[in-house]
């Protein structure tokens, strides 16, 4: 059993910066990929970005890359989502997953009931 818990978000102005942090409990965090979805008010859930278990392979939507950057800390159990120029459509809960699907997999199917999923932390940009 791994609980995830995210962090790091908040309400930003147009332009800023976020750092948004999953706490993985258990000792198999390093066995499962790593992804972050999104969920927009009045929207569905979207994929956002995974990180495969080592770090050595990402994948990001089209509409993220450039500007979201996802990382993992398996010695510290932590999972990351660095967020720069920040805009008012990013507004929305972004949810950490873990899973033991290839990140190519997750990046391509829908929001899965798969794995562990947290809580979520809202992040709100003002324009």
């Amino acid at each position: 059993q791994v609980h995830l818990v995210e962090s790091g978000g908040g309400l930003v102005q147009t332009g800023g910066s976020l750092r948004l942090s999953c706490a993985a409990s258990g000792r198999t965090f390093i066995t499962y990929v790593i992804a972050w979805f999104r969920q927009a008010p009045g929207k569905e859930r979207e994929f956002v970005a995974a990180i495969s278990q080592r770090g050595g392979v990402t994948r990001y939507a089209d509409s993220m890359k450039g500007r979201f950057t996802i990382s993992r800390d398996n010695a510290k159990n932590m999972g990351y989502l660095q967020i720069d120029n920040l805009k008012p459509e990013d507004t929305a809960l972004y949810y950490c997953n873990i899973d033991s699907r290839p990140p190519d997999v997750i990046a391509a199917s829908p929001p899965s009931p798969r794995g562990y999923w947290g809580q979520g932390t809202q992040v709100t940009v003002s324009s």
